[in-house]
């Protein structure tokens, strides 16, 4: 009797596992905002580390595109909002509705870096979910789509996604304070130009590279 447990290519399989890893991590190294150095003209620019996790989530569905076409990368985009949700809950009931130890004299520290407010939250699951889903559709439109200047279309797509990721994450989290909005999308977006910039390029053909031997063997 032939076995009927229907086969996933090696390349999506693990695809997939890294995408779900990394959209919990982006939200944690989030926290941190990091240094990307003086820049001629530019000046002095900055940026949360979790665009270094969620460029890996641009590049990745990307080349799921790449590979197996825009309706499985918009399923992993899709899927993707299961770990995200599942890892904000855990972390609101570790933080909120877990005591800690007696002994433990970190719990306003773990509760700064690691805790979000639900409108935070929000602004994360929105900005996530529509810049990604552009990206797979612009990456899969420009320069007539599939097995076409592929490094092309990846840095455009992953540019102008990148731009809707902040103004929506910004805009949702900070609309009504007394934050100059303007300020903190400037400086967040041309840093993630520099950095969709630098790396997306390179690592596009990487990861169809690295997608393709993988599938060759299971052939």
């Amino acid at each position: 009797m032939q076995d009927q447990t229907p086969t996933i290519p090696r390349s999506l399989f693990v695809y997939s596992l890294l995408y779900g890893g990394l959209c919990v991590l982006a939200g944690v190294m989030g926290t941190k905002l990091a240094s990307l150095g003086h820049w001629p003209v530019l000046g002095d620019l900055a940026v949360e580390s979790g665009i270094f996790a969620f460029l890996f989530l641009v590049i990745i569905s990307s080349a799921v595109a790449e590979l197996f076409g825009q309706g499985m990368a918009n399923r992993l985009v899709r899927f993707g909002f299961v770990p995200l949700i599942v890892s904000m809950v855990m972390l609101s009931i570790v933080i909120h509705a877990v005591p800690p130890a007696s002994f433990w004299t970190d719990q306003d520290a773990f509760a700064r870096l690691l805790g979000q407010g639900v409108r935070m939250q929000f602004a994360g699951l929105i900005s996530y979910g529509t810049s990604q889903t552009l990206n797979v559709y612009l990456f899969s439109r420009i320069a007539g789509g599939q097995g076409k200047a592929l490094v092309l279309r990846a840095w455009i797509a992953s540019l102008l996604s990148q731009i809707v990721d902040t103004v929506l994450f910004i805009t949702i989290s900070f609309y009504g304070q007394d934050m100059p909005l303007g300020q903190i999308m400037e400086g967040q977006i041309i840093s993630k130009l520099v950095l969709s910039t630098i790396m997306v390029p390179p690592l596009i053909v990487v990861f169809v590279r690295l997608g393709r031997w993988l599938d060759a063997r299971d052939a």
